[in-house]
């Protein structure tokens, strides 16, 4: 199809993520406090959207604590910046198998838990935004599987539906843009959708160009996406996300270097993606202009304690 470039795009920042990134860059924010922070500063360089999970303060390891998130959706709400939150629901879709002869009983690292539990702290924080990864996914490691069933998502896109929450649908490769669309038209996903276009993410979509405009050409026309590529690609995706017409993410969550040598800040990603986009001839637009295209409704701070 030909290319219709965005001419009005929003840049999303990852702000931490659930990968094992917390010792090999010291930008990488851990406490709520540090995470929010992050948060803030990205949006202040002009991120529209911040995309959030919370770590364990003290080892940085990925976590599904409701403090956290309560604590991070707290002092987001309570910033002297707006910015639209959008919180992570793909944790506690984890399975390590024991090995290719022995893979049951399964072991450590593995966090499988039912719908509502992966769901309690949208339901508790009530975010513009959450994700819901539409499909399992094999990554790099050996015997590790993000499970998201098809009872599964229908379970959590329904929850998220009746809460309020738009999904950002995560797509890792085109048939979670055939299952995104099926959720649609089943009324469990409101229409249209925001979907969130992951490539390069081992073993899902490769980013090469030839696989991203495959995915975009399973995108309905009428829903709005964005999409990202991981490490060295990062700033060459958010150029390739415009040109395609679509909007942009960067953040820590997807690459730690503002370039060779360099670690990155996530308010120094938002600043380069920023003149990526203003050099191509677009418009960076704010939170309220997302909301009103996405449809979306501000929620006030909810504690006045953080």
């Amino acid at each position: 199809m030909p290319l219709a470039m965005n001419r009005d795009v929003f840049i999303t920042c990852a702000v931490t993520g659930s990968g094992g990134t917390q010792d090999r860059s010291p930008h990488v924010p851990r406490s709520p406090e540090q995470i929010a922070n992050s948060a803030i500063d990205a949006a202040k360089a002009g991120a529209a959207v911040v995309h959030c999970h919370v770590r364990d303060p003290d080892t940085g390891t990925p976590s599904r604590r409701l403090d956290l998130y309560r604590e991070v959706t707290d002092r987001i709400r309570a910033a002297d910046v707006d910015v639209v939150l959008n919180l992570t629901a793909g944790m506690g879709g984890d399975i390590v198998f024991g090995g290719v002869e022995s893979p049951l009983p399964t072991v450590a690292g593995t966090d499988m838990v039912g719908a509502t539990e992966r769901m309690a702290h949208i339901a508790e924080c009530l975010p513009e935004l959450c994700t819901l990864d539409c499909g399992t996914m094999n990554f790099a490691e050996a015997d590790y599987v993000m499970t998201n069933t098809p009872g599964m998502l229908r379970s959590m896109g329904q929850m998220m539906t009746d809460l309020g929450v738009m999904p950002e649908i995560e797509a890792f490769d085109t048939g979670h843009l055939w299952f995104a669309k099926q959720l649609v038209a089943e009324g469990v996903l409101k229409d249209p959708a925001l979907v969130q276009l992951c490539m390069g993410v081992p073993w899902g979509a490769p980013d090469d160009l030839n696989t991203f405009m495959a995915m975009v050409n399973n995108v309905p026309d009428h829903w709005t996406f964005s999409a990202f590529s991981l490490g060295r690609n990062q700033m060459a995706y958010a150029a390739a996300a415009v040109l395609a017409g679509g909007n942009v993410r960067v953040g820590l969550e997807d690459n730690l270097w503002l370039e060779k040598g360099v670690l990155a800040t996530n308010a120094q990603l938002v600043e380069r993606a920023v003149s990526v986009v203003e050099g191509m001839g677009a418009r960076i637009i704010g939170p309220d202009e997302v909301r009103k295209t996405l449809g979306l409704t501000k929620r006030a701070p909810v504690s006045t304690e953080v």
